[in-house]
């Protein structure tokens, strides 16, 4: 198993919390199906479905997000409450006022609650309380932040911070393009991001094309930035780094995939054998990667705590 998207913030290092502590603390959020009158229900499941709300191997923790939310589409709601209000004013000889369109409109979504279709998804969090990373396999902040909101609700004076570094992503990521000279350890691949600072935003994508140093250095001399950029680890991970410090579009290349394919006999072993070799390759990378950006930013630099 591989996170796909990494939202990253840092705790302390070490972060004395146990897997016991930790599930206790989940464990009052249980994930419960919507009610039939609920749009959404969020909480806490077994990530190996054995009623244990935390995942361990080798000191790292994996916990898991379970949300459910009804489709019901405001077009749908808005259509058949349109359809009362027409019955109503036959009835009562004049159109519902705005007190009581806004009554029947609730009453419609409660009544159409029940047979809105749902859909499930789950949001994987990995814990290093060793060396203090929580990272959130999400694609956006939104989603992240619904994690978040629950552990600070859960935890007692949970010390997260947000991840900073003395070089913004946007500076490092221009800088290495502009010299043409990828960080240590990394190497630029070809898809990349540049937009302008300008009003007009003006934007230019590769996408699977080779970056021509002349070429990229003429959209920088222009006033452009790099907002994204794709980029392999140690010949090992191939990311992309955004502007916000997001690294996006994970994928273990093959000499990790041939590491990950042992002798394991089941979905256990292989599922422990993948989390160990991920958070053990990640923890490395990211390392690496807060190096390249000049080093993390300390509270006492500006970066406060959530």
């Amino acid at each position: 198993m591989w996170f796909k998207n990494l939202q990253i913030y840092r705790l302390p290092a070490p972060w004395k919390i146990t897997p016991d502590q930790l599930a206790a603390a989940i464990a009052t959020q249980a994930f419960t199906p919507c009610s039939s009158l609920e749009l959404l229900s969020q909480g806490w499941v077994s990530p190996r479905n054995n009623g244990m709300f935390v995942h361990t191997v080798n000191r790292q923790m994996m916990i898991l997000l379970g949300t459910e939310k009804k489709l019901l589409p405001a077009s749908v709601i808005n259509q058949v409450t349109k359809a009362r209000a027409a019955e109503i004013e036959e009835q009562q000889g004049f159109a519902p006022g705005r007190k009581q369109m806004r009554e029947l409109k609730e009453d419609v979504t409660d009544e159409l609650l029940p047979r809105a279709f749902s859909i499930q998804s789950s949001t994987w969090v990995w814990i290093d309380p060793v060396n203090g990373w929580l990272v959130i396999d999400a694609g956006n902040a939104g989603k992240a932040e619904e994690v978040l909101k629950l552990l600070i609700k859960a935890i007692d004076k949970f010390p997260l911070e947000t991840l900073r570094t003395v070089l913004s992503p946007v500076t490092a990521m221009t800088g290495w393009l502009a010299s043409d000279e990828a960080p240590s350890g990394f190497t630029v691949d070809q898809d990349t991001e540049l937009r302008s600072t300008g009003e007009g935003k003006a934007t230019v994508r590769y996408v699977r094309h080779a970056l021509e140093a002349d070429d990229v250095r003429r959209h920088i001399e222009s006033g452009k930035q790099c907002t994204r950029l794709a980029m392999t680890w140690n010949d090992k991970i191939s990311f992309v780094l955004t502007e916000g410090l997001t690294v996006k579009r994970i994928a273990p290349l093959d000499v990790l995939k041939e590491d990950s394919e042992g002798s394991t006999r089941n979905d256990d072993e292989r599922f422990d054998s993948d989390m160990m070799l991920m958070t053990g390759e990640l923890h490395q990378m990211l390392t690496a990667l807060i190096d390249a950006l000049g080093g993390q930013l300390t509270e006492n630099d500006g970066a406060g705590k959530m």
